[in-house]
């Protein structure tokens, strides 16, 4: 044996130790973890991450428990603290990921773990990574006795998590319990993605039982169904596999792909996919993929205020947002839980800095004492200014109905707002619905005739009205910028976009 060839000092204790931080040095505890269908921390990492590029930080911490177990107990039982963590690249692009380990102590939060993702949460912050957090878990862990704690309220996990809004994406995944401490840096990420089997809730059934509000099993606790329906959840995937491959494709949102690569249906389809009658309610996802890129569409909260669409997807390889009125659910009409949902996407386009396409077929905002006791106008006023505030490319296009201030906060407040706005040649544009309005503005002219009459004269002055807010009108006045053959959509939305990112590349 050369020189050259023998063994650093103390190698062969660093790759012991390194070797008991693998799944391979826990045959059994892995083996329960994929017969109840689940992966583990490191196998999801190794399915997200390009071969050979993670460069894990932390690996050799132990829990903090010293006082109470043996050292030797502690490097075989809680390898990493519960927590992997570390660099990689995801497509070739950098990217931080961390995961909690459910067989360390149900992926509870030791006092060493919180250590390592500051340090790493630092670094994201330095390098301005994007990341994917694993939050799987049970919350903070109370067992942790080697440092001297009164409350831990001064760990600073939280507050570097929430202060990277807006200067790195974050995506949370979402599998099994998911409960306090893991629950709430899974809620603080960009988006969140759950598998059918996730719970997620701000306390776990200890927590419950101990503030006297009743005994609850962990799976009555925040299940998916109930958290898709609601908004927490912003994509439903089958499992932990389809998870990672969502989490990779919506990283990639972030990259303007190869345009010679894109590949569309036929354009003349989008001119039959409108009803002939324009009340008739109709699907408006399938007129969104018809207009993307193939297969590059990922839908987000479906479940969550179902009258707006929003999705992430491609024109010509560029990333854009998608925010569509879907009329098969209260026609269309912009509801409280609607305009949270439209003011959040619009929110995360402009931190992810991604260029947003409107697709307005809406009567405008639902009103009424119902609508209202939902605190209708401060959610409303928040898509208004969600919109305003865009400062990344908005085309705004209108399909059918854009009716009222919901057109308007469609199109970021005005139909000037979008760098350029133009309708479908069957689209009407109004202060509000062409028939209401004429109720509104001729109640005296109609109340005066007699009974039998007063309908034929509303039909008769709503097709007035009806003439008045087509399109074209709009367009002869520039309220609007064109009416455009719906063929046409796609091209015009890509070569405006090609133009916003020539003039953002040139600054």
């Amino acid at each position: 044996m050369t020189d050259d060839d023998a063994p650093a000092q103390g190698l062969d204790e660093v790759l012991a130790r390194r070797f008991l931080t693998t799944d391979a040095a826990r045959p059994e505890k892995v083996a329960r973890r994929h017969a109840a269908g689940r992966r583990t921390a490191r196998e999801n990492i190794a399915d997200l991450v390009d071969p050979g590029s993670f460069v894990e930080y932390g690996r050799f911490a132990t829990a903090a428990q010293e006082r109470r177990r043996e050292l030797a107990e502690l490097v075989v039982e809680t390898p990493a603290d519960g927590l992997v963590a570390g660099t990689a690249t995801v497509d070739g692009h950098p990217c931080a990921v961390l995961s909690y380990d459910y067989m360390v102590m149900a992926g509870t939060q030791g006092f060493r773990g919180h250590h390592k993702s500051d340090r790493l949460l630092e670094v994201i912050e330095r390098l301005g990574l994007p990341c994917v957090f694993f939050t799987e878990g049970g919350g903070g862990r109370p067992g942790d006795t080697d440092l001297p704690v009164v409350s831990g309220l001064d760990v600073a996990t939280f507050a570097l998590w929430a202060g990277l809004t807006g200067s790195a994406p974050r995506i949370a995944v979402v599998s099994g319990r998911c409960f306090a401490g893991n629950a709430v840096l899974a809620g603080t990420a960009d988006l969140r993605i759950a598998t059918p089997d996730a719970n997620l809730g701000m306390a776990g059934p200890a927590m419950i039982a101990g503030g006297g509000l009743g005994s609850f099993t962990p799976e009555e606790i925040g299940p998916v169904a109930e958290q898709a329906a609601n908004g927490v959840v912003d994509v439903l995937v089958a499992d932990e596999a389809e998870a990672v491959e969502v989490a990779r494709r919506l990283l990639g949102y972030r990259q303007v792909a190869v345009a010679a690569e894109a590949v569309a249906v036929d354009q003349a389809e989008l001119r039959a996919m409108l009803p002939a009658n324009d009340r008739e309610a109709f699907d408006v996802r399938p007129l969104v993929e018809s207009l993307a890129d193939a297969d590059s569409v990922t839908w987000l909260r479906e479940q969550f205020a179902p009258e707006l669409v929003t999705a992430f997807g491609r024109i010509e390889g560029r990333p854009v947002g998608v925010l569509a009125n879907q009329s098969t659910h209260v026609a269309g009409a912009l509801t409280s839980a609607a305009s949270v949902k439209g003011a959040e996407f619009l929110e995360l386009c402009e931190r992810w800095r991604i260029p947003v396409l409107s697709l307005v077929d809406t009567p405008g905002f639902m009103v009424g004492p119902d609508a209202e006791r939902e605190g209708l106008v401060r959610h409303a006023s928040r898509l208004v200014v969600a919109g305003a505030r865009l400062t990344v490319p908005l085309v705004g296009v209108v399909l059918r109905r854009g009716y009222g201030l919901g057109a308007q906060a469609m199109l970021g407040g005005s139909t000037h707002r979008p760098l350029l706005t133009v309708a479908w040649p069957e689209a009407h544009l109004g202060p509000m619905g062409l028939e209401g309005a004429v109720r509104l503005a001729l109640a005296k002219e109609i109340a005066a005739l007699p009974e039998d009459e007063r309908e034929a004269a509303v039909a008769e002055h709503t097709a007035l009205a009806r003439e008045h807010a087509k399109a074209l009108n709009a367009a002869r006045v520039l309220e609007i910028d064109d009416v455009i053959d719906p063929a046409e959509t796609r091209s015009v939305v890509a070569a405006t976009l090609r133009a916003a990112y020539r003039q953002r590349s040139s600054l």
